[in-house]
C-alpha cells in the first residue's frame, strides 16, 4: 500500500508541474480581461511586522533565514510538491510574477512547504529546477520541524489554520494538508504589507461571487511591489 502511494504521489508532482506549463501557455492565447480597480479604497501601508525568525534549508541545500531576505521585496507563499492546487491555483501567478519582476535584484519570491517529511532538498530541487527558478532569487524551503513550521505560519505569519487530512485516497490525490493559498507582499523592512488571495479569487467559485477581484487583487499586488522597488 505504501508503495502504491508513493507511487500517485510521484505522478501527481509530474502532474502538477505539466499543469502550471499548461496553464501558462492557455493564459498566453486568452484576452485580457479589463482592470477594474477601487477607487478611493484605503490601502494600509503595511499589515504587521514580522518579528520572529525562522531557519530553513533552500533547494540547493544551502540553509537561509527568513532575516535573510530582509532588504528585499519578497512573495511569499505556503506549498507543498504534491499539491495540484498549489500548481492549478498559484503556479500561474508566481510565474508571472517571476517573469515580471525576477531581474530586479531587490525582488525574491518564497514557497515555505508545509510538508517537509515529504519535502526534502531533492524534491524542492526537482520542483524549483522544472518551473525554471533559480535558487538565487526564489526559494523553495523547508524546515527540520514540521510542527514548528506550522505555527510559524499560522502565528507569526498569521494564515489560515493548515489542515491534516485522514482519507487515504484524498491525501494520495491531493497531498496531506489543505493549507491557505493566499500571498503576502513582505516590504524591505519585514512588515507584511498585503495578503493577496489571488487563488480564491480566480476559483470558479470566487469568480461566481465577483468577477472582477482577481483582476482587482491581481492589479494592486503588482502595483505594491511596484512602489515598494521604487519603480
Amino acid at each position: 500500500m505504501k508503495s502504491k502511494v508513493v507511487a500517485i504521489y510521484a505522478f501527481v508532482v509530474v502532474a502538477s508541474v505539466a499543469m502550471v506549463a499548461f496553464f501558462i501557455k492557455v493564459a498566453g492565447t486568452v484576452p485580457e480581461t479589463p482592470v477594474a480597480i477601487d477607487v478611493g479604497r484605503e490601502v494600509p501601508e503595511t499589515l504587521f511586522p514580522i518579528e520572529a525568525d525562522l531557519e530553513m534549508t533552500r533547494q540547493d541545500g544551502e540553509p537561509v533565514r527568513l532575516s535573510d531576505l530582509k532588504g528585499k521585496v519578497t512573495v511569499l507563499a505556503q506549498f507543498f510538491a504534491v499539491c495540484p492546487k498549489c500548481a492549478i491555483r498559484n503556479g500561474r501567478d508566481l510565474l508571472e510574477l517571476y517573469e515580471t519582476f525576477g531581474d530586479d535584484p531587490d525582488f525574491r519570491m518564497l514557497c515555505i512547504s508545509v510538508d517537509p517529511d515529504t519535502d526534502g532538498v531533492e524534491e524542492l530541487a526537482a520542483y524549483a529546477e522544472t518551473l525554471g527558478a533559480d535558487a538565487s532569487n526564489w526559494w523553495f524551503t523547508r524546515t527540520d520541524d514540521q510542527a514548528e513550521i506550522h505555527r510559524f505560519l499560522e502565528e507569526e505569519l498569521r494564515f489560515f489554520k493548515i489542515r491534516e487530512r485522514t482519507d487515504e485516497v484524498d491525501i494520495a490525490s491531493n497531498g496531506r494538508y489543505a493549507h491557505d493559498l493566499d500571498l503576502l507582499l513582505i516590504d524591505k523592512e519585514m512588515n507584511v504589507a498585503g495578503k493577496y488571495p489571488l487563488a480564491s479569487a480566480a476559483s470558479e467559485e470566487g469568480r461566481k461571487v465577483d468577477a472582477t477581484r482577481y483582476e482587482r487583487e491581481k492589479h494592486e499586488l503588482y502595483e505594491r511591489i511596484r512602489k515598494e522597488l521604487g519603480k
